[in-house]
């Protein structure tokens, strides 16, 4: 049997600062990640209209996501997994970024199965329709939500917005590297067990 892991895109596969440099240039600031201590980026830029930060990332989306940079160690450690593990990648980002969202899985030589863009952040359902066995996450709740209701492991990369406490079976990792070490453990465990 194959495992199939869940990943979400930005913050993930993506790094945690792939909106930063564009949201200064936008607001002229000099936002760091330390300075991001909530999911929500408006909280960071308490000055300015609610309604003018999303309108500007409506507009400026597709460009922060073709010019995102990939975590460290990400693309090497997924190519490791493409033989061993289904690699499902599910985001909140919408079908109104399909294209681009393909067009950069290419550009960087990214391997997977499939891409689901929901358009939310609730991926309890999308992760159950697909039956994955783990999961990848930045937003804490996401993480919580996803490890409680489907009784998986989610493996949620640290960041200075998702400090939160976390139940037993979501694991804070700080970096692919250490996401690595967990899966070759855990799944290597998982491939004991089920093969006695």
């Amino acid at each position: 049997m194959r495992y199939r892991f869940g990943i979400d895109i930005d913050g993930t596969v993506t790094s945690p600062t792939s909106l930063i440099p564009h949201i200064n240039e936008a607001f002229n600031s000099t936002l760091t990640l330390d300075d991001i201590r909530e999911y929500d980026l408006t909280a960071a830029l308490p000055h300015l209209p609610r309604g003018e930060f999303y309108d500007w990332f409506r507009g400026a989306e597709a460009k922060i996501y073709a010019a995102s940079p990939v975590s460290e160690n990400a693309k090497a450690i997924l190519d490791k997994w493409k033989e061993q593990y289904e690699l499902f990648y599910i985001s909140a980002r919408g079908e109104n970024v399909r294209d681009i969202t393909h067009d950069w899985f290419a550009e960087h030589a990214i391997h997977y199965d499939h891409i689901e863009l929901i358009g939310t952040h609730k991926k309890i359902e999308t992760a159950k329709h697909f039956n994955v066995h783990l999961f990848f996450e930045d937003k804490h709740d996401n993480a919580v939500e996803i490890s409680e209701e489907l009784d998986i492991p989610v493996l949620l990369f640290d960041t200075p917005y998702n400090r939160d406490p976390v139940p037993k079976n979501v694991v804070r990792v700080s970096n692919w590297l250490e996401a690595e070490r967990w899966v070759e453990k855990e799944f290597a465990l998982q491939k004991s067990l089920s093969s006695k």
